[in-house]
């Protein structure tokens, strides 16, 4: 019986070098990029360039967590697409703490996010399209409440909703 033992114990430690860490799991991981872009939106709605260039920090790293692995064909069509589009304003976003240049990111960004959302339909949480009027940009939001990001403490209400994505089941 013991050598049994010893003999299980040396093939799973024999083979325990080759096994590799599963990818994340693809909707956990668009749902951590989907957190982190609204931090970034309530941080400009609420006209904090720091907290804006932090969450935008922790957005680029978590868009290296999502995995092509477990997407569908339309899906790795939508993320070659808009991937790297994504990682570009996120990086700008997050090297600087110029508040305007933040929020013209910011408008791209939330279009790339939007386009990737519709087409991957696994969003945790009820999401509303906004859109401003004044700077004919959108956002995504948790909230029905408009917090204009663009415009932040001196128009927060400026715009309407436009749409509503249902969560993912």
């Amino acid at each position: 019986m013991k050598t049994i033992k010893i003999f299980l114990a040396l093939v799973l430690f024999s083979a325990a070098p080759r096994i590799q860490a599963a990818p994340a799991d693809l909707k956990a991981s668009i749902n951590t990029a989907l957190k982190n872009y609204l931090e970034i939106k309530n941080a400009l709605a609420t006209d904090n360039s720091k907290a804006a260039n932090e969450a935008a920090q922790k957005f680029t790293a978590s868009l290296k967590e999502v995995s092509a692995d477990q997407m569908d064909a339309k899906q790795k069509e939508a993320w070659k697409k808009y991937g790297e589009k994504l990682r570009f304003d996120g990086q700008h976003i997050g090297e600087s703490t110029e508040i305007a240049h933040q929020r013209e990111h910011f408008g791209s960004l939330s279009a790339n996010m939007y386009a990737v959302l519709k087409v991957f339909k696994n969003n945790e949480v009820a999401l509303y399209q906004q859109y401003c009027p004044m700077k004919k940009q959108s956002w995504l939001s948790k909230s029905a409440t408009i917090k204009n990001p663009y415009f932040g403490k001196s128009m927060i209400e400026c715009g309407v909703t436009k749409e509503a994505l249902k969560p993912a089941k």
